[in-house]
């Protein structure tokens, strides 16, 4: 499935040579009519690539044509980036004023002379390269088909609404709340029409049972009694308002027809004008009090939305509309009352369900070893009904236990799948998706099941691999990356999302993670003890055992781009082998070696000039870092994070640049401020265990760092915030010497947004310097302090979060209605007092907060365990 990713690989680099920062360099070295033809000939290619992606599987010479093209690609892209990268190169020796530097780059392989004539003759290589494997696609006779931000989707068969109840399993509640939501009464009269229909959506990932579930709810008698007219729709393919307006028409027809009128009029209708057809909209609902189900909607046009709806408001007041989608910021856009989430389904339920689909009725008793296989299959299919239905129809009547254990062992990927099993569901969502997004969500599959992402893991990830792109040129890369989580998320691919202000945890449900695995599957690789060798194609390795390295033959093709180790505790501690995949793999971007125990990283790292993030993160045998790590110009984040035995950072690190997050251990007391002073474009910035560190800065501007974290840092004494101009998130634990009351001796005007203070034994009240961040603080944690003063709420109008645990002697948030006009998220736990007061319903103070969206209060303690806990 490489090549689903072709389109945007060419798109990306003929955005790059189109830019004019790579016309100039291009006239500047020469080589600029080599560079137009390149981007002529891709022009051209691309445009038949979709064809060419839609007629793949049919023709194993258009595969390995795509192939050609995916290496070409990936050259041009190396290639162009030596432009980059010389002019860093360039850059940094100017500003060294040193002349021994100088004269070694001009000894160097960037001599302008050397590097005029190396990159002429890559260029020209790529462009012949390039014209030869266009021309040999023209035997394929391959058509330029028009390109939008959707590759082969593969629409689901049309709905309807008959069901069989006595086959759903574990819907009950839920059917019970949608009714419950049509049965309540949203306008209090005809004055309220223009508010529109009461909309209920919802909204879940593929395969969870929305439209059944939608099926129940209008099949129910007591719908019957409730409207006077029913209509389904389904929408899926196409939010066409004169195709849906049709739909309605012959939905109502049949509704209060006899079947062979209601046939007669849908065929008649069909070759009505648009004015025709709402005349027979406002007859058929005028003044009718009518449900309507549109399902599978994935529409976000929000204008048709509107249109559609204002021709529909004619029937009576209390019509209800009900809304299926897999996109929460569609079911947002379209619902007046709540989104209904469905979760999925228990795992008893879950197995009934199996049952079901993989025996004969009452077959199962006689297969009590299948049935025990059958509880841990099911345990694959995290609630999703279509998984469950899938495996088990799969399986029925077949009871070779081998086969069983097969699936109970295998992804469901590697199964057989028809066009209405979970796999094919599922990608209808990926179809859905803009090119944009789909490199980014392949990445997933790098990391095993279960796993909690941080949002700036995944976001360094797919910046460093060159996924992101600004929309307008201007927007940072990393906020565009939120975005493109945000999206994802909003599209049903992301659980249990946790937002903190700053960042993001959440989670990629087990099948979602099963269809990243499928997309995946040539390009990104999972390394562990079942694998042999990595092929050739392959781009992005991921290990996740330690003893799997022992036997896998890694490729010789200089393709790869990623190697990462994300388990804790899975790390690489062969430094020959290192030495190989560096010597090797010489346009790696991306070499996560976190939790590894090799002592020493080799001089040679120097060589991966087109590197972007470096972890050697919980490292604790490395105790020096080669000053070869200076020569990666191209290096954004450096992480050494938990490196408790590094000495010192290596001289010259301001060489680096390019570099935006930085994450420090070291057993240094003092930093060079002439180095921090470099880093310009520094945006992250975390010191961790620095146990001896004394003193961050006193006179250099780290004018655009925005985000500090320091972390036990228990020498630390100073911190200074006017340093820090464009500060907008701030993070203080565990620093024991750190009074953080003191870090600016006046009240800067700040523009921070979120604020993290835990374990500072000193601090009895929240810093005075936090009336500077009035107009911006959004969230606020305090963990594990001994506050005697309550929060100062009333100065902090736009708080949105507010976390507080283990302040036992903390006995009031002196707060009233109007300073939470913006808070959304109040959590408080390990608060004896606090937890007494705001207990939800119970406490005195409940009505304060019981407007809040999201209140999570702690267990309040017994009188007697909170004297022990204040005496303590």
């Amino acid at each position: 499935m490489a090549e689903s990713f072709l389109l945007e690989v060419a798109g990306s680099l003929l955005r790059k040579l189109g830019s004019y920062a790579y016309e100039e360099a291009s006239r500047a070295y020469g080589v600029y009519d080599n560079l137009q033809g390149i981007k002529s000939t891709l022009s051209i290619v691309k445009g038949v690539l979709l064809d060419a992606e839609q007629k793949k599987d049919q023709n194993h010479g258009l595969l390995a044509w795509l192939r050609q093209i995916q290496s070409i690609c990936s050259d041009a892209e190396d290639v162009l980036e030596g432009f980059e990268f010389q002019s860093k190169r360039q850059q940094v020796v100017k500003a060294s004023g040193s002349t021994k530097m100088k004269v070694g780059f001009l000894l160097s392989s960037s001599n302008p002379v050397i590097f005029r004539l190396r990159m002429a003759h890559q260029i020209k290589d790529i462009r012949d390269r390039l014209d030869k494997v266009a021309a040999d696609g023209a035997k394929f006779g391959l058509e330029r088909i028009h390109v939008d931000h959707k590759l082969g989707v593969q629409r689901r068969e049309m709905t309807y609404s008959h069901v069989n109840a006595s086959n759903v399993i574990g819907r009950e509640k839920d059917r019970e709340e949608i009714i419950q939501l049509l049965m309540q009464t949203h306008h209090d009269g005809g004055h309220d029409r223009d508010k529109g229909v009461c909309v209920i959506p919802i909204v879940g990932i593929g395969g969870l049972g929305k439209t059944t579930l939608a099926k129940l709810v209008f099949n129910d008698l007591r719908i019957d009694e409730l409207f006077q007219l029913k209509m389904w729709v389904c929408v899926s393919d196409n939010f066409d308002i004169r195709q849906i307006i049709i739909k309605i028409i012959n939905s109502a027809s049949a509704s209060s027809s006899a079947p062979t009128i209601a046939l007669t009029n849908q065929e008649s209708i069909n070759s009505l004008d648009i004015e025709q057809l709402l005349s027979r909209l406002r007859h058929k609902l005028s003044g009718q009090k009518f449900l309507l189900v549109l399902d599978d909607i994935w529409n976000d046009d929000r204008a048709k939305w509107i249109e559609l709806t204002d021709l529909i408001k004619v029937g009576a007041v209390e019509s209800k509309i009900i809304v299926t989608t897999r996109s929460n910021s569609i079911a947002s856009m379209m619902g007046t009352v709540p989104v209904h989430v469905l979760e999925g389904l228990s795992l008893e339920d879950c197995f009934s369900l199996f049952v079901k689909w993989a025996f004969k009725e009452g077959e199962e008793e006689k297969y009590p070893e299948l049935m025990e296989i059958g509880k841990e299959i099911v345990k694959k299919c995290r609630g999703v009904p279509l998984a469950v239905r899938t495996l088990g129809n799969f399986l029925f009547s077949n009871y070779d236990s081998d086969k069983w254990k097969f699936v109970r062992d295998h992804q469901i990927w590697n199964l057989e799948q028809k066009k209405d099993d979970i796999l094919p569901a599922l990608k209808l969502s990926y179809d859905e998706m803009p090119s944009y997004l789909r490199h980014c969500f392949a990445s997933f599959s790098l990391y095993p099941k279960d796993f909690t992402f941080t949002s700036e893991e995944i976001v360094s990830l797919w910046v460093a691999l060159g996924l992101v792109q600004s929309c307008d040129g201007s927007q940072k890369l990393e906020k565009t990356a939120k975005e493109y989580i945000n999206e994802l998320h909003s599209r049903s691919f992301l659980e249990d999302m946790e937002d903190f202000g700053h960042f993001y945890l959440f989670k990629v449900h087990d099948l979602v993670h099963d269809l990243a695995l499928y997309v995946a599957k040539e390009e990104f690789l999972v390394v562990d003890s079942h694998t042999q060798a990595i092929p050739e194609q392959v781009r992005h390795i991921s290990v996740v055992e330690n003893n799997s390295l022992g036997h896998v033959v890694f490729p010789n093709s200089r393709s790869v781009r990623t190697i990462l180790f994300p388990v804790e505790g899975v790390g690489l501690s062969s430094e020959s082998l290192l030495d190989t995949w560096i010597s090797r793999y010489r346009y790696l971007r991306l070499l996560n070696l976190s939790d590894s125990t090799f002592r020493a990283l080799p001089d040679s790292i120097g060589k991966l000039e087109h590197l972007r993030l470096l972890d050697l993160s919980n490292n604790c045998k490395i105790k020096n870092l080669p000053h070869t790590v200076c020569k990666l110009q191209n290096l954004q984040v450096l992480s050494l994070r938990g490196c408790k035995n590094l000495e010192t950072l290596p001289q010259g690190f301001g060489k680096l640049i390019s570099l935006r997050q930085l994450y420090i251990t070291t057993k240094q007391s003092f930093l060079s401020e002439s180095e921090f002073a470099n880093l310009s474009n520094l945006q992250i910035l975390c010191f961790e265990y620095c146990c001896n560190l004394k003193i961050l800065f006193t006179r250099v501007q780290l004018v655009s760092l925005e985000a500090l974290f320091v972390h036990s840092c228990w020498s630390l004494q100073s911190l200074p915030l006017y340093i820090l101009p464009q500060l907008v998130a701030l993070s203080v634990v565990d620093c024991k010497m750190l009074n953080v009351s003191l870090l600016s001796n006046d009240r800067p005007i700040l523009r921070m947004n979120f604020l993290h203070l835990e374990d500072l034994p000193e601090l009895e009240e929240l810093p005075a310097w936090i009336h500077g961040a009035a107009d911006t603080l959004q969230t606020l944690i305090i963990r594990n302090l001994e506050l005697q003063i309550p929060p100062p709420f009333r100065v902090l109008p736009h708080l949105k979060r507010f976390h507080v645990a283990n302040c036992p002697t903390l006995a009031i948030l002196s707060f009233d209605m109007n300073d939470l006009a913006a808070l959304e998220d109040l959590s408080i736990d390990g608060c004896p007092e606090l937890c007494r007061i705001y207990q939800p319903r119970s406490g005195q103070f409940w009505s304060v907060i019981a407007h809040i969206k999201s209140v999570t209060i702690g267990e309040p303690t017994s009188e007697e365990e909170r004297k022990s806990w204040l005496s303590t």
